[in-house]
């Protein structure tokens, strides 16, 4: 490992000045991802900067029904506030979905979001990828590329994003609260976030050097609505998605969908909103042959290769599943 510099911050003026000051600074909360990638050689911050002990470590719950949960929010706490498992279930179970008791109790809400794909070619410094060194190529588009992305995807990358909680707050409409640099508080609506690869896979957010995610605002959700999230892995306990969706609906008095809002995870560079399914599916009261058409009419623009493409009718599978148990 190399040689690095550590600070412990205790104002976030003074964190995101460093940050935004050194190149090869970066942000420490749990450190789950972060320092594992420092092991393995893909990234060599030379400062790290400790903001664990920030003022962002609260989840409020507020009185328009929606909440606020600080970006340093441990995610085994997430899990199991009574309101977040009361109103946003789906947002718990991404959670316990997501990892082992000792992990969740380390890592960081802001962490979650902003973790680098598992892709195995990214993590094995021995091969040519674009996302850790630009321009090199991506080693997974003629190798092991089933568990990786089939649709948002570029001739530089294929890798998939692996949060669930991420997933789980974009069928919430989430918005995540940054604090720039020079003070100034922006907000991101999570669709916005993550960056699709094109031709530059290594910059993966909107967000700028020093910029610090304090925050997601989860809007109240809608009454009566059922919220839901489920992970097809490959063993039950902590595998990544193969496929995953996170749903948040709610139906009429006749079981039509007067809402619904849905995500998935592992099967794009970020959580993928499925736009096209939701327009097709309110106001309806859909079979499970309906959905799963609606479901892969969302893949209009997918680009799967030969060992993933059974991630298009897994997901049209699943969502179905979701919705019909939701109906019984």
């Amino acid at each position: 490992m190399r040689a690095f510099r550590y600070a412990k911050a205790d104002d976030p003026g003074a964190a995101a000045t460093l940050v935004a000051g050194v190149p090869d600074a970066a942000y420490l909360g749990g450190g789950t991802n972060l320092v594992d990638l420092m092991k393995l050689g893909v990234l060599r911050p030379g400062l790290l900067v400790d903001v664990s002990g920030l003022p962002y470590d609260a989840i409020e719950h507020r009185p328009d029904g929606g909440v606020l949960i600080g970006g340093a929010v441990r995610n085994s706490r997430l899990a199991l506030d009574d309101g977040i498992r009361r109103r946003y279930p789906a947002v718990a179970r991404a959670v316990l979905a997501g990892a082992s008791g000792q992990i969740r109790s380390q890592a960081t809400v802001a962490g979650n979001l902003l973790q680098r794909t598992r892709c195995p070619y990214f993590q094995n410094t021995a091969t040519p990828c674009n996302k850790r060194e630009p321009g090199s190529g991506c080693s997974a588009i003629p190798g092991a590329h089933r568990d990786l992305a089939v649709i948002g995807t570029s001739d530089a990358c294929v890798a998939s994003h692996p949060s669930d909680l991420a997933v789980a707050l974009a069928a919430h409409d989430a918005v995540v609260e940054v604090r720039r640099p020079d003070g100034i508080e922006r907000l991101v609506p999570i669709h916005d976030l993550h960056r699709l690869p094109g031709d530059t896979p290594w910059i993966e957010t909107v967000l700028d050097p020093g910029d610090l995610v304090t925050g997601v605002q989860l809007p109240a959700p809608p009454d009566g609505a059922t919220a839901a999230y489920r992970k097809v892995r490959d063993r039950w306990s902590y595998a990544f998605a193969v496929v995953s969706v996170a749903a948040v609906f709610r139906r009429d008095a006749a079981g039509r969908l007067d809402e619904v809002r849905l995500a998935l995870g592992g099967v794009a560079p970020k959580p993928w909103r499925l736009w096209t399914a939701e327009r097709r599916l309110a106001g309806t009261d859909p079979g499970d042959d309906e959905v799963r058409s609606a479901t892969r009419a969302a893949f209009a623009g997918a680009r799967p290769l030969p060992d993933n493409a059974f991630k298009i009718d897994l997901a049209a599978d699943l969502v179905a599943a979701v919705l019909r148990r939701s109906a019984s």
